[in-house]
């Protein structure tokens, strides 16, 4: 299988480079059962949101990451955009975002009431795994908005492609489309 090497702020990992439907290939960045990986990641991108008052990341990947961040932060909750709407989220807020690199079609993104209340009139850090398209992240913005947050900061550990061009984010690395 052939790999990508990404140094991610002193971290070597090996992605697996996969082919998309769209004919596109990526490198994979998964945080999913990897520790230290996930640690690293986190202690380094809670030095860039530091001054954020509340987190927000999408489910799945940014999960364990901003966990992580929250922690070193101090924070007692963050607020999780999930994909699905569960039954707790019946007084919650959802969008719809156009397609990311890596579904290929249109999602939701819902969230609680606690956790809209969570960013209301907060600085709101949001995080996630990977940016490229920044579909997902349109989402999220938007739910930041509507739930009466202010976006302070958007992090992630890469940036993909023409992402990494972007003025407006935060990151710890990049990564190629290939």
């Amino acid at each position: 299988m052939k790999t990508l090497q990404v140094n991610i702020k002193g971290y070597v990992a090996e992605l697996p480079v996969l082919p998309l439907p769209s004919g596109i290939n990526i490198a994979f960045f998964n945080l999913h059962g990897n520790t230290e990986l996930t640690e690293h990641c986190g202690k380094e991108l809670s030095k860039l949101v530091s001054d954020c008052e509340v987190l927000l990341t999408a489910e799945s990947k940014g999960l364990q990451l901003t966990h992580v961040i929250a922690r070193e932060l101090g924070h007692r909750y963050y607020a999780v955009a999930r994909k699905s709407k569960k039954l707790y989220m019946q007084d919650g807020l959802e969008v719809a975002i156009d397609s990311s690199i890596t579904t290929g079609r249109e999602q939701k993104l819902y969230i609680s009431k606690h956790d809209a209340e969570l960013m209301r009139g907060k600085k709101v850090g949001i995080i996630d795994d990977v940016v490229s398209t920044g579909n997902s992240l349109v989402g999220l913005e938007k739910l930041v908005s509507m739930s009466g947050g202010i976006i302070h900061k958007k992090a992630f550990v890469l940036a993909e492609g023409d992402a990494a061009l972007r003025q407006d984010i935060l990151y710890l690395g990049v990564i190629p489309l290939l």
